[in-house]
């Protein structure tokens, strides 16, 4: 949709002819903005600028595949909307080129992130929050991966790390931190069994992150995602693989879906 075509919109609008509410729901589908290296050059990028109108959220970059200076450009247009910008899954010379490009980027090196919060931040519902849980201090990548994600969307959020089921006294102590938690994201390696404990001690929706931590008849994380996905505790979801970003996402869903809820 080009300039024009939105100006003839917003006159429709203003006239009457169009509603509000439709006319949102065709610009919620542009525009797409091509980036490329230069003139006449295959684009290497094509941003998703109204995500945020469709979804709630804006566009996530994720670093792996991208050269550093691929990823701030990208970083730099989205950032140009005002709605600041989440990267994911950054090396080291790609999360040193944003911070050179962005001074005031929240940078996490163990979750692999990089957080530049929009001209007008969400607040946090007070009432609502998401509970990461990690089995073990070798799930924590992941675990922040998911707890970065969470805040970067607005949500306050709260951790609760290395309380697997070899000690699971740990986890049992926290049942009430447990059970105040709106949504609850487990990350597990091994064989994946503490979100099927957290789900028998729950009613809030579980998610459960199988990693690719532990020895060789793990394979690289399926043991735990097999192991979640026949979970006796009913109702656990499960995301992919060291997929903390995408455990993160379906908390936001969940979260934004119970805000439009009347209560009970």
């Amino acid at each position: 949709m080009n300039a024009e075509l939105i100006r003839t919109l917003l006159e429709d609008v203003a006239q009457g002819r169009v509603a509000p509410a439709d006319a949102l729901r065709r610009l919620a589908w542009v525009p797409v903005e091509e980036l490329a290296h230069g003139d006449g050059e295959a684009a290497f990028a094509r941003l998703d600028h109204h995500r945020v109108l469709r979804q709630g959220v804006p566009e996530v970059v994720f670093c792996p595949g991208k050269t550093p200076e691929e990823v701030v450009a990208i970083c730099r247009r989205l950032a140009e909307r005002g709605n600041g910008f989440l990267a994911t899954r950054a090396d080291a010379a790609t999360a040193a080129a944003v911070r050179d490009a962005f001074p005031s980027v929240r940078s996490d090196r163990r979750a692999r992130t990089l957080h530049l919060a929009p001209t007008d931040p969400a607040t946090a519902d007070p009432h609502r929050f998401t509970l990461v849980v990690s089995a073990g201090t070798g799930d924590l990548p992941v675990a922040d991966e998911a707890a970065m994600t969470a805040e970067a969307l607005g949500h306050r959020v709260e951790r609760l790390y290395d309380v697997g089921v070899a000690g699971i006294h740990r986890v049992l102590r926290e049942s009430e931190l447990l059970g105040s938690a709106g949504v609850v994201i487990v990350v597990a390696g091994m064989e994946g069994a503490l979100p099927s404990v957290v789900g028998g001690l729950v009613g809030s929706p579980v998610i459960a992150v199988p990693t690719s931590v532990g020895y060789g008849a793990s394979f690289g994380g399926i043991a735990a995602l097999l192991g979640m996905l026949n979970s006796c505790a009913a109702g656990v979801t499960v995301v992919n693989i060291d997929n903390g970003f995408g455990a993160a996402m379906a908390a936001d869903r969940i979260h934004r879906t119970a805000a439009r809820v009347p209560a009970r």
